[in-house]
């Protein structure tokens, strides 16, 4: 076998290697290289950087049986090829020692080969941050002169991976992922703010852009207002947004909700498809084509679950619409769940887009409102009920009050009680869909763009003392 610059077997060869290992009835071989670039800095200077590199490799073996067909998944790390065999012999003694799975189904077949399926895998490295890293300096100057300590991280990954099967698929896909969580206080500690940015690149990411937000929201919070729980008219930004949705996707299993146990179960029996969500007219959207929120258009599954399967990897991710016009439109499937339930196939989503034919940034919403409160984010979401998705979680990095169209204060933060699902059917405006990244599940999901939402009876249940 050929050997990368660093000395690494290249994936491909790995991949076809252990294709030609297997013994099994059929194999599925995913090889993930990752590299990883960070910086991290506190009280407006930096203070570590790193770049890592890895290699994952899973093995799928499926062994077919009287009874049906069965599968075995083994996955370690740092492959090496004096590795391989007892880790594809080590999938099938999995395979042949498991009952027959639920989901089998015949390995996809048929998708033509990725041309650089044979080419090194993509790389990040330091150089990602050339022009950020001299960006984020004049803005630690900018801070420091402003009376102000900024604190976050910067990271930056690029997964290329390789999927081969014993069906003759042959496919790869490069995903760049970075985000960046800057985070303002006050030399005191008592005032914060926070701003987080999805990005493929780190090339439209303006740490300055971020840092001048941060000072306007600090001095917001120079005034404090005690307010007590309630239900408050509420701007949702776009971040906490895509927190609710994301969760309200994980919960979009169309075979958990045929079989009465989500809040998409239809009471009486089957599914809520079909049904008005909103009266907005909502349109919530998948698509791996989307532009700068580019995902992988096959899919990857390294083991099964409720919602993904094993059986589909390589199978091809159109756009799917969830929500059109405001209706429940679909709910994802694997072709095994797609057939229990009679519903269209809608594998998983690696992207997530809000459309509401909203014009209005979050500033103009701002001013459009009489009496409401503002968030920054949410975190610390955690699901109540299932039957009806009631998530509770609190807010953080600032809940400011808006009196006349004007930010008048910082107010104390809250739990808050709420069902996605719920507010979208009591949202009254939708602002200007953009790029957002969801703070509670970065570590993740990111790939995402919302509007901002205005909910008339947003619930916060109970004053918290975080910040």
């Amino acid at each position: 076998m050929s050997t990368l610059s660093n000395g690494r077997t290249k994936p491909h060869e790995i991949v076809e290697r252990a294709l030609e290992l297997s013994t099994a009835d059929g194999c599925v071989v995913i090889a993930d290289e990752e590299s990883s670039a960070n910086l991290r800095w506190a009280g407006n200077a930096l203070t570590t950087n790193g770049v890592t590199r890895s290699r994952t490799l899973t093995v799928i073996a499926t062994v077919d049986g009287k009874e049906g067909t069965a599968s075995g998944v083994v996955s370690r790390a740092a492959v090496t090829a004096d590795d391989l065999e007892p880790l594809v012999r080590a999938a099938e003694a999995a395979a042949r020692g498991a009952g027959p799975a639920e989901d089998a189904q015949p390995l996809i077949t048929g998708t033509p080969a990725s041309p650089d399926f044979a080419e090194a895998p993509a790389e990040t490295s330091s150089a990602v941050f050339a022009d950020f890293a001299p960006a984020l300096g004049e803005a630690f100057a900018r801070a420091r002169a402003g009376g102000r300590e900024l604190y976050g991280f910067a990271h930056h990954e690029l997964v290329s991976t390789y999927v081969g099967t014993s069906t003759g698929l042959r496919l790869r896909h490069d995903q760049p992922n970075g985000t960046l969580e800057l985070n303002a206080k006050s030399p005191d500690r008592l005032r914060s703010a926070w701003a987080g940015r999805a990005t493929r690149d780190f090339k439209d990411v303006d740490p300055l852009a971020l840092d001048a937000d941060l000072a306007v929201r600090l001095g917001w919070a120079e005034r404090r207002v005690e307010l007590p729980a309630g239900r408050y008219e509420t701007l949702l930004p776009p971040t906490a947004v895509a927190d609710l949705l994301i969760y309200q996707m994980w919960s979009a299993s169309a075979r958990d909700a045929a079989e009465g146990r989500t809040v998409f179960s239809r009471p009486g029996g089957g599914t809520r498809v079909g049904e008005k969500l909103s009266e907005l007219p909502l349109t919530l959207r998948s698509d791996p084509a989307e532009p700068g929120l580019e995902c992988a258009p096959f899919v990857i599954a390294h083991s099964s679950g409720d919602d993904v399967s094993a059986f589909d990897n390589g199978l091809p991710v159109p756009p799917t619409e969830w929500i059109r016009d405001g209706a429940l439109h679909r709910l994802s499937t694997t072709r095994h769940t797609a057939a229990l339930t009679g519903l269209p196939q809608a594998p998983g989503f690696g992207n997530l887009i809000l459309d509401a034919g909203g014009e209005k940034s979050l500033d103009e919403m701002v001013a459009a409102t009489e009496r409401g409160l503002l968030l920054t984010c949410l975190w610390y979401i955690r699901e109540v009920d299932p039957a009806t998705l009631l998530l509770t979680g609190l807010t953080r990095d600032g809940v400011y009050l808006v009196e006349n169209g004007q930010v008048v204060g910082e107010v104390n933060n809250f739990r808050f009680n709420e069902s996605p699902v719920d507010l979208l059917s009591r949202a009254t405006e939708a602002g200007r869909t953009e790029k957002t990244l969801p703070r509670e599940w970065s570590d993740w999901f990111t790939r995402a763009a919302m509007p901002a939402l205005r909910i008339p009876d947003f619930n916060m249940s109970s004053v918290s003392q975080g910040v």
